[in-house]
């Protein structure tokens, strides 16, 4: 500063007095775009399911925009759904795959016929740029045809897991979950695990708060313990040679009771060596495995028939103890008894029945 100056130098500005940066402008928010591909032979079903839980405002929600965006889409302008129950009309092509984050693929009856290249096609590119691919029941049939699936885990409906495995061998088949989360790629076990599977993909991108009140809307549980085993009749199989018909309808009646391998082996008159070969032969499986299987059938039918107490039930079903019931049951169900029993006893207050 020259001398004489009046000017007095500037104080230096205080710590933070600097003028701060604009923030960034919030981004508009976009809710998150789902397709459903609906193919020659869809179950509407599972469409209704993906309906439901994308397609839906949810006033109770209280949000100010909508969660999600849903568009159907069909490789024709028109497809007859399954049994030709009504057709479909009036939805974009499967150019609208090329758009979105979440594409959904339901199953179809004849899961065996091979998909229409287009809709493969439409698969692929959607997972290609990005997208998340879902599948509902067989709709994994459509994944695996695309490729999606191969060296991964995967589940589909129980009955078509022999048919499954032959046509795609390379996948890692789970027939026992409701449904499989492979990151990009999750596939659900039968129409209604496409729920389980749905309700779960809401609580993935939006939190457990509003998946617990779109569960709430559809009244349907938000979570459900075990997978499909518990869901899965297992007759007594057919037996090809007589010769064991006598002592299986003899062994049924005295499950209750101390029944060994050894007894069923003196009851049939030949040594517990040559009985594991005929029941190997036969059924396809041990002697103990089948009387362990048969008592934990019997347990479940008692629950089933609202026997509440846990070793009445083992020692009925000659499973002994209550400890052993519940490890047979959940290996059999994927549930525990109590479980079990909420899912498949009578209501409560019902009486017990014999």
């Amino acid at each position: 500063m020259p001398q004489g100056s009046s000017q007095r130098p500037a104080s230096p500005e205080p710590f933070g007095a600097r003028t701060q940066a604009p923030p960034p402008p919030r981004r508009p928010h976009r809710p998150h775009r789902v397709a459903v591909i609906v193919d020659e032979g869809t179950n509407p079903f599972e469409v209704g399911v993906a309906t439901e839980l994308f397609g839906l405002p949810r006033p109770e929600l209280g949000l100010a925009e909508p969660q999600y965006e849903l568009t159907l889409c069909a490789p024709t302008p028109g497809v007859r759904m399954n049994h030709g129950f009504f057709t479909l009309g009036g939805v974009p092509d499967l150019d609208a795959v090329d758009d979105v984050d979440t594409l959904v693929v339901p199953g179809r009856p004849d899961n065996v016929v091979p998909r229409r290249p287009a809709v493969l096609d439409a698969v692929r590119r959607a997972h290609a740029r990005g997208s998340r691919v879902v599948s509902f029941c067989t709709g994994s049939f459509a994944l695996a045809e695309a490729g999606l699936l191969d060296g991964r885990r995967a589940t589909t409906h129980w009955r078509w897991t022999n048919a499954f495995r032959e046509l795609h061998p390379k996948v890692l088949l789970d027939p026992d979950v409701l449904f499989v989360d492979e990151g990009d790629v999750l596939t659900a076990a039968g129409s209604a695990a496409a729920l389980d599977l749905g309700l779960y993909l809401v609580r993935r991108d939006h939190g457990a708060e509003i998946a617990d009140a779109v569960s709430r809307r559809l009244v349907f549980a938000a979570h459900r313990d075990g997978g499909q085993r518990q869901f899965v009749r297992q007759p007594i199989p057919d037996v090809p040679d007589v010769s064991l018909a006598p002592l299986l309808a003899w062994a049924q009646e005295r499950l209750g009771g101390p029944l060994t391998v050894g007894d069923l082996a003196a009851y049939a008159a030949v040594s517990p060596a040559t009985l594991h070969r005929r029941f190997r032969a036969q059924l396809g499986t041990t002697p103990l495995a089948w009387l362990t299987a048969r008592r934990v059938a019997l347990a479940c039918r008692l629950i089933e028939r609202g026997e509440v107490r846990l070793d009445v039930v083992a020692e009925r079903s000659g499973l002994g103890t209550a400890a052993n019931l519940r490890a047979r049951v959940r290996r059999a169900t994927g549930l525990s008894p109590s479980a079990y029993r909420r899912r498949f006893g009578p209501p409560a207050g019902e009486p017990v029945t014999a």
